[in-house]
């Protein structure tokens, strides 16, 4: 697919909150992503669809240094957050993971309360100036996360105790109490009921007021129902890209047709 094509179909044409030019990642050698460049505009939710192992994952990792974490993991070409290269050398990663903060597919609540959960980021990160500041902290973060009037009267209890649902719902609690200004979601409804998913749907929906969200998703409605934007990564490259409704109803390259009609994947 030519780049005049990709930046033809990319939608909005708006200075983007994170890009990524040509980005290629690498594990022990063997290269997982191949020349990926996406523009991610602000207040906006986008969507990776493709087949497992095609990508996006590996993309959105990027996105926050989490292959920082892999032993061997190599990453070329360029990421920026409001034009700063995120793989300066100079870049605090640490803060990096406040601003772009991120929501994995299985909950996963640390082992303390559910006061605790939200307020450990602030509490390392040095948000709040002192207790009153860090109870607005958490109590925000849960109503945001559309869960406070559930857990309201049991903040003290295990966050691990909590059903599923409400257990992602907190982890999403936790990841914006560091304020940050991009969220991550890396399928974060495959492991939860048809309920609980719609509800972390209509929350991802909320959530765009105040944050840039990119989600990974292996459900092509879930893509059509929460994003403004969706881009579709087959075997490492990202094959097409641009507004939601015109990737599912008129994409531009057969692969993309493929994948959408059930022929790929």
């Amino acid at each position: 697919m030519s780049l005049d094509t990709t930046v033809e179909t990319a939608e909005p044409v708006l200075h983007p909150k994170m890009q990524g030019d040509k980005v290629s990642v690498f594990y022990s050698g063997k290269q997982a992503l191949f020349d990926v460049s996406l523009r991610i505009g602000a207040n906006q939710v986008t969507s990776l669809i493709g087949p497992s192992g095609c990508g996006k994952s590996t993309f959105l990792r990027s996105l926050n240094r989490m292959n920082d974490t892999i032993d061997g993991c190599r990453v070329a070409g360029k990421i920026t957050l409001d034009d700063e290269d995120i793989y300066d050398p100079d870049i605090d990663v640490v803060e990096l993971r406040a601003r772009v903060g991120m929501v994995f597919q299985k909950p996963n609540p640390f082992p303390k309360s559910i006061y605790e959960n939200v307020a450990y980021g602030p509490r390392i990160h040095g948000i709040a100036r002192g207790r009153a500041e860090l109870d607005e902290i958490v109590h925000s973060s849960l109503r945001r996360a559309g869960l406070w009037n559930e857990v309201k009267d049991r903040l003290a209890e295990p966050g691990t105790g909590l059903s599923g649902g409400q257990q992602q719902r907190l982890c999403i609690a936790r990841a914006i109490a560091t304020r940050p200004e991009v969220l991550l979601m890396d399928e974060p409804c495959s492991a939860l009921d048809p309920i609980a998913t719609a509800v972390i749907e209509e929350l991802i929906d909320e959530l765009r007021e105040n944050f840039t969200i990119v989600i990974v998703t292996h459900s092509m409605q879930q893509a059509a129902r929460v994003s403004q934007k969706t881009a579709f990564f087959h075997l490492g490259k990202l094959i097409e890209e641009g507004r939601t409704e015109d990737i599912f109803t008129n994409p531009r390259n057969k692969q993309t047709q493929d994948y959408i009609t059930g022929r790929i994947g």
